[in-house]
């Protein structure tokens, strides 16, 4: 029987969601809810599945599990609620944007012994994933640093920089969850520096648009982070792995995978123009994974724990850029 999903929340990561779970054959999506009513019902249409509350989403027997896609204020309340309600949860990041929120949400979650997903979509990636697959066949020795580029092709509105939690909590933590995912060994340290040279706004709102951060883990494994607003190229996504024997990278992609050369130099078609066309794959993939997981009866992965850790990372770049110091993740989780 393929497995039955609610969808919370219908704006844009919840169209990408209802496409991923319709795209699956061990998945069918019963319902959507979303404050917005045209909203449900527009990919309720398109998905041949009905519009709904929460209330009727929690209730129906037939809806195995739900795709959390609401604002982030609300995500560890919802985790909690179908916690209680017997059902699997996949929830996109973060939890929360409090350490302590976060826990106590995940103890909820233990309690009931409640399947729990958190959405770093980037591990599934095909071509990061297969950067993690090349470290781990040893190909390029002992990973000694990695550097990882991530900017949009512009950045979010004003409403969305007051509700997101900040640069680092609502971008970079994308890439906090990656840098763990290549390290081999979790960070200790951060230090980070951040401005906003893209849009004023952004910095009137109390946030940062341009950001690099440095990861420092126990061994002396360094990971550096480049975050930007502002891509006038497209999105710009890259992972480089060096290690003791070599090398392994992951490029941008792009709609083509050529080259023209003539008398007006070397051309190629633009990049893919942001995550909707860049992880198309990548969010079918942790959908299937999460379907996984539940057929296999074993933990899901991202787990709970993995959304604190790199919520942690994040609070540390946060202080880190407040007090004009590194610091100890071990600050931040005490």
């Amino acid at each position: 029987m393929p497995v039955g999903f609610g969808l919370l929340g219908a704006g844009r990561i919840g169209k990408v969601h209802a496409r991923a779970i319709s795209s699956n054959p061990s998945a069918r999506l019963v319902a959507v809810a979303d404050a917005v009513a045209d909203a449900a019902a527009a990919i309720a249409d398109q998905q041949g599945c009905s519009a709904r509350t929460i209330d009727q989403i929690e209730a129906d027997p037939a809806i195995d599990a739900v795709v959390i896609c609401t604002p982030t204020d609300t995500h560890a309340d919802l985790i909690e609620r179908f916690a209680h309600a017997g059902k699997a949860i996949f929830c996109e990041k973060p939890i929360d944007l409090s350490i302590a929120r976060v826990r106590e949400c995940l103890k909820v979650v233990e309690t009931h012994k409640a399947t729990l997903m958190v959405g770093f979509n980037r591990r599934f990636d095909p071509h990061f994933l297969g950067v993690k697959q090349a470290i781990d066949a040893g190909a390029i020795g002992t990973v000694e640093m990695v550097n990882i580029t991530s900017r949009d092709p512009a950045p979010p509105p004003a409403d969305y920089i007051r509700r997101s939690g900040g640069i680092f909590r609502d971008m970079t933590i994308h890439d906090f969850d990656m840098a763990r995912f290549l390290l081999g060994e979790e960070p200790v340290a951060v230090s980070a520096h951040a401005a906003a040279l893209v849009d004023p706004q952004i910095g009137k709102l109390g946030d940062h648009d341009s950001v690099n951060v440095l990861l420092e883990t126990p061994g002396g494994r360094q990971a550096l982070i480049s975050n930007s607003r502002r891509a006038t190229y497209g999105y710009d996504q890259r992972i480089e792995v060096l290690g003791s024997k070599g090398m392994v990278a992951a490029e941008n992609q792009r709609a083509l995978s050529i080259e023209v050369a003539n008398s007006d130099g070397y051309t190629r078609p633009p990049l893919l123009d942001f995550f909707m066309t860049r992880y198309t794959q990548a969010y079918a993939e942790e959908i299937a994974a999460f379907i996984a997981a539940l057929a296999e009866k074993k933990p899901a992965s991202p787990s709970g724990d993995d959304g604190l850790r790199a919520l942690a990372l994040a609070e540390a770049a946060v202080r880190s850029v407040a007090e004009g110091r590194k610091v100890q993740v071990a600050e931040i989780l005490a």
